[in-house]
């Protein structure tokens, strides 16, 4: 077997991670609450930019994660297409999950809907990125951690999108999303620890592309889109502020004469 590294630029990328997944948390919950907040077109609008953040998040932690895994005695690759599939899952399924909240008439079935969607989304977007791997030998994964790590992701996905229902403070937001990070790290970390190598070396080259110079270059970019939009979002005004400001104009113009 070779010897798994999960750590292995230190603690800079587990840490890194963690921050990219609360990130994410914490625009998807904002946006989630401010769909809940509207209508129509605006609604399904917040519900995708929720999606996207979560989306992203969840997919920019788990591969600045994998920054770190190393594993001795072979070299690692990731399959391109592979690897952008399990981007497209990630926000395809959350986009299904948060939709199936945010347009539910039933609240506890739309939770639940949405939470096991969302939670099924996250662990098939880990495995789908672990099944981008390349290296000389052959990966097997342990059975019961692969199926803890599904059970945290659903739980993890139905705790966040209850917390997107129910929580409206930025302060319970920010709680709620450091809470969300650290489950979806645990999820990750789980996966992880799921994985056996044996290592077989050959001289032969690996297709696919190093993490630095495929998988760093897109969590740059997703990671660039999170930080963009939160900004974009914490200065649009909420519909709440949108009501006030315009009835505080409505008798300025009646005074008029």
């Amino acid at each position: 077997m070779g010897h798994l590294d999960h750590a292995a630029l230190g603690w800079l990328t587990p840490a890194l991670s963690y921050v990219m997944a609360c990130i994410g948390a914490a625009l998807g919950l904002r946006c989630t609450v401010r769909a809940l907040a509207t209508t129509g077109r605006s609604r399904r609008n917040w519900l995708v930019t929720a999606a996207s953040a979560i989306g992203s998040g969840i997919w920019t932690m788990h591969f600045v994660a994998m920054l770190g895994f190393g594993v001795t005695g072979t070299d690692i690759r990731y399959d391109v297409p592979l690897t952008l599939l399990s981007l497209l899952v990630a926000m395809v399924v959350v986009c299904a999950g948060v939709f199936a909240v945010g347009y539910g008439k039933d609240r506890g079935r739309a939770l639940l809907v949405g939470g096991l969607t969302t939670g099924l989304g996250v662990a098939s977007m880990h495995y789908l990125g672990m099944a981008a791997v390349r290296l000389h030998g052959d990966v097997t994964y342990d059975p019961l951690l692969v199926a803890l790590s599904v059970l945290i992701a659903v739980v993890a996905a139905t705790a966040a999108l209850w917390a997107a229902l129910n929580i409206k403070s930025p302060v319970a937001v920010t709680i709620a999303s450091l809470i969300m990070g650290a489950a979806v790290s645990s999820m990750h970390y789980t996966g992880m620890f799921a994985v056996g190598v044996h290592v077989t070396p050959t001289g032969d080259v690996l297709p696919g592309a190093t993490a630095m110079q495929f998988i760093f270059p897109l969590a740059v970019g997703l990671g660039s889109y999170l930080f963009l939009t939160s900004a974009f979002v914490a200065l649009s005004p909420t519909a709440g502020e949108r009501a006030a400001s315009a009835s505080a104009q409505r008798p300025v113009r009646s005074a008029a004469p």
